[in-house]
């Protein structure tokens, strides 16, 4: 979910049309599907050099409009030079999309939408405009688009360097990648949408059985090699006077350096830290911390490795 916006007409830009600072919209095709995605290029963009990119998925019945406004990942992205890129899930009703994260969400699920084979397409199609720094693409979304982020990191581990689930666990019960991925997975531990400690939330529309967040984070410090118990616990800046604090858990290192850390926001709803939401039945969100500057923070620290 996102804060609702209107956006002036987005540019669709040809295939052979290199990218220029803006918003640009692009589209191909999957499965005899159309799919679009939006990418974001910072002002300081060159052509000539290498530059990382993240993805950012929307949550259920969301879009990409909503998702740049609510996550605010633009601003981050015209500072530290990446590109950011909203792909746009599908939907019978305009506006109201879904990604197939495996056991959720909505008409992509149920219509078994390969949303796998329409990232790896994306990311082909991107590498015909912009030359991508392949050691340093991330993934992260919100829910649905978290849930997303992990079935990527298991099925095309060798695209992804790490990923940041906002609000979402694991779609399955296992995961076997065939490269490390490390993650930072951000969760309020009051979600009644997707609840922390799994099952269906109290106010989900999906009635989805949620996987719980330890069991995700178990399953990934497991396939990244990392030690089971954690070498820090601490309390994040607690400034704001919101009733709420979050604490970071590392698990690491594992297999190529990789580590599994989870924030988890005490008091937190089904939001994304360190943006306000005007979805108040979605809970609290705390401002205490910021999920794009941790997740950014750590994402540096972890490219791929070096080809041996």
């Amino acid at each position: 979910m996102g804060n609702f916006t209107w956006l002036a007409p987005l540019v669709l830009w040809s295939a052979t049309m290199d990218l220029k600072p803006g918003d640009q919209t692009r589209t191909l095709e999957v499965d005899a599907r159309p799919r679009s995605y939006t990418v974001h290029v910072p002002p300081k963009y060159a052509r000539e050099q290498p530059i990382p990119v993240v993805l950012v998925f929307h949550g259920g019945g969301s879009n990409v409009e909503q998702m740049i406004d609510y996550c605010g990942m633009n601003e981050l992205a015209d500072r530290e030079s990446f590109l950011v890129v909203y792909p746009a899930g599908t939907g019978r009703v305009e506006g109201i999309l879904t990604f197939n994260g495996g056991n959720c969400c909505g008409y992509a699920q149920r219509q078994n939408v390969d949303d796998v084979k329409f990232v790896a397409a994306l990311l082909d199609d991107l590498a015909t405009v912009a030359r991508l720094d392949e050691r340093r693409i991330y993934a992260t979304g919100m829910s649905n688009g978290a849930i997303l982020s992990y079935r990527l990191a298991d099925e095309l581990s060798h695209r992804f360097a790490a990923i940041a689930p906002v609000a979402g666990p694991m779609g399955a019960e296992t995961c076997a990648p065939r490269q490390p991925v490390s993650v930072i997975h951000f969760h309020g531990a009051d979600d009644r949408f997707a609840p922390f400690a799994g099952g269906r939330g109290a106010r989900s529309l999906s009635q989805t059985d949620f996987f719980s967040v330890d069991h995700s984070i178990g399953q990934w410090i497991r396939a990244n090699g990392c030690p089971a118990t954690p070498h820090t616990k601490e309390l994040l800046a607690n400034q704001v006077d919101d009733d709420m604090h979050a604490t970071r858990t590392i698990y690491g290192p594992g297999k190529d350096g990789a580590e599994v850390v989870l924030i988890t926001i005490h008091g937190g709803g089904h939001t994304w830290p360190g943006r306000t939401s005007k979805f108040k039945f979605l809970g609290p969100s705390t401002l205490d911390i910021s999920a794009n500057e941790l997740m950014w923070e750590f994402f540096q620290r972890h490219p791929k490795p070096a080809a041996r």
